[in-house]
C-alpha cells in the first residue's frame, strides 16, 4: 500500500556524496524530510526522496557541505507530465478508451448453446425476426420477452435461458429429449411403450416420457402396460384431438414374489488318504507324452498330480522337451454325516450365492422369510422373497390416431 501512494505522489532517486552525508541524514529526520532506501556505496550514497522533500532539501546540502544528483524520476506526476509532451498519443489514448465505452453499449456476438434438433442457423434466423442481431443496442433487447417467444414458438424448446456476458449475448435452449414433430402435415406414428415383463405392485415410478398408467400401489400382470408412448394433445373442451408418439421412458420398480427351495443331504462321502504312493515318469515332446509305467494301477480310487520340467540348455533356451513324474495317491471313500450346525451352513452358503446373483443382476431383496426342515437324511430350506427389480421392456404402441390426424389420413386415402 505504501508503494503505491509513493508512485501517486512521486519521487526521485538521488546520489549523495560530500563531507557529511550522515549529518544531511539526520538534518532530513530533524525537518521531515521524508528519505528511504537508503544505500551506502562507499564514496556516495544513493536514497528515494518526495518530491516536496527534494526541493527542501537545497539549504540542508549547502549547510553539510554535501551535494546531491538526480538519478531517476518515477511516479505518476512525472509520467503525466511526459504524457502531456506527447499529445498526439494522449489524444489517441481517449479516442481508444471512448471507442471501447461506446462499442460496450452493443451486442457483437451470439452463441447458442444447448441446441440438437434445432440448428444454429435456424435459431440465428429466428432470432433476426425477433429483432436481435449484432451490432443492436443492449439496451434495445427485452430478455424476458426474447426467452418466452423462443419457448412459444418451438414446442422442442422446453427451456430457455437469455444472458449477457460483455458483448457476446448467450442463448441456451434445453430441448425435448423424445420430440414430437409435425413435418408438413405428417403426423408422426411411431411410438414406444414401456410393459411389465413381470407381474407384480408397482413401488416406485417416475415418468420422464410418455403418459404413466399405473402409480405406486397398482398391480400389474405380465404384458401390461405402464407407460404409453401416446401423448394426447386435447381440445378446449378436454376431448383428445391428436397424439404426439413419443418413446416412453420412465423408471418403474415392481415387487413380485418368488419361492425358492435349497436340498442338502446330510449324508456325504469323504477322501481318505491311505499314504500308498506310486511316482511314474514321464517324458514329452511338444503336446505328446509317454508314461514309464510296466503296469496298471491297482487303485480302486486315486488322485493323480503331475510335476513337469522343460529342457533348458543356456540362460533363455529352452528346447520343446520336458520330463518329470506322476504321481498316483490312493484314496479310501468314507461315509461320514453332517453336524446341525454344518448343514446349516451349508444351507445358508448356498443361499448367499443365489442372493448375491440376483443382486448383480440389480435385484434387491424386500423381504424374505426364510424356513428350514430336516429329518435324518436331509435337510430342505424354503424361502419365500419379496424381490424388486425394474422388469421392463419397451414395444411399439398400438394407440391408433384420432381427430385432425386420422381425418388427415383418410383424406390421402380418399385422394389417392
Amino acid at each position: 500500500m505504501l508503494h503505491w501512494i509513493q508512485y501517486l505522489r512521486g519521487y526521485v532517486a538521488i546520489k549523495v556524496w560530500g563531507y557529511s552525508v550522515e549529518r544531511l541524514l539526520n538534518l532530513c529526520g530533524n525537518h521531515d524530510v521524508l528519505v528511504w532506501n537508503i544505500e551506502d556505496h562507499g564514496d556516495y550514497h544513493t536514497m528515494h526522496i518526495s518530491i516536496p522533500g527534494f526541493f527542501a532539501l537545497k539549504p540542508l546540502l549547502k549547510k553539510t557541505g554535501t551535494r546531491a544528483a538526480v538519478l531517476g524520476k518515477y511516479g505518476l506526476p512525472f509520467f503525466v507530465a511526459k504524457m502531456w509532451k506527447r499529445k498526439i498519443f494522449v489524444a489517441g489514448l481517449l479516442c481508444c478508451i471512448l471507442f471501447w465505452s461506446l462499442a460496450s453499449c452493443f451486442i457483437w456476438d451470439i452463441r447458442i448453446e444447448g441446441n440438437f434438433a434445432l440448428t444454429e442457423d435456424v435459431l440465428l434466423d429466428y432470432l433476426e425476426t425477433q429483432g436481435v442481431h449484432t451490432a443492436m443496442k443492449k439496451s434495445e433487447l427485452d430478455i424476458e420477452k426474447l426467452e418466452h417467444a423462443l419457448r412459444e414458438d418451438y414446442d422442442l424448446i422446453t427451456w430457455t435461458s437469455v444472458q449477457m456476458q460483455g458483448t457476446a449475448l448467450l442463448v441456451r435452449i434445453k430441448e425435448n429429449d423424445m420430440p414430437a414433430y409435425d413435418n408438413g402435415g405428417e403426423t408422426k406414428t411411431k411410438g414406444m411403450d414401456l410393459v411389465a415383463e413381470k407381474a407384480g405392485v408397482v413401488t416406485y415410478i417416475i415418468t420422464r416420457s410418455g403418459v404413466p398408467f399405473v402409480s405406486c400401489g397398482d398391480s400389474v400382470e405380465k404384458g401390461d402396460v405402464l407407460v404409453s408412448g401416446a401423448v394426447p394433445v386435447y381440445n378446449e373442451d378436454t376431448t383428445v384431438r391428436r397424439y404426439q408418439y413419443v418413446e416412453a421412458d420412465a423408471d418403474i420398480i415392481l415387487r413380485y414374489a418368488r419361492n425358492l427351495s435349497l436340498e442338502e443331504s446330510v449324508s456325504y462321502d469323504e477322501k481318505r488318504y491311505t499314504g500308498r504312493i506310486i511316482e511314474i515318469p514321464v517324458l514329452g515332446a511338444g503336446e505328446k507324452e509317454i508314461s514309464f509305467r510296466l503296469f496298471d494301477i491297482p487303485y480302486a480310487f486315486y488322485d493323480t498330480s503331475e510335476e513337469k520340467k522343460q529342457v533348458q540348455l543356456l540362460d533363455h533356451l529352452y528346447l520343446p522337451v520336458y520330463y518329470g513324474k506322476k504321481t498316483v495317491q490312493e484314496y479310501e471313500i468314507t461315509q461320514k454325516k453332517h453336524t446341525d450346525e454344518e448343514m446349516e451352513e451349508l444351507l445358508q452358503e448356498r443361499f448367499r450365492k443365489i442372493i448375491s446373483t440376483l443382486e448383480e443382476k440389480g435385484v434387491q431383496i424386500a423381504k424374505k422369510d426364510v424356513t428350514i426342515k430336516k429329518n435324518d437324511e436331509k435337510w430342505v430350506m424354503h424361502a419365500h422373497m419379496q424381490l424388486e427389480e425394474s422388469a421392463l421392456k419397451t414395444v411399439p404402441t398400438d394407440v391408433e390416431p384420432v381427430g385432425e390426424a386420422k381425418e388427415e389420413t383418410e383424406n390421402t386415402g380418399t385422394e389417392e
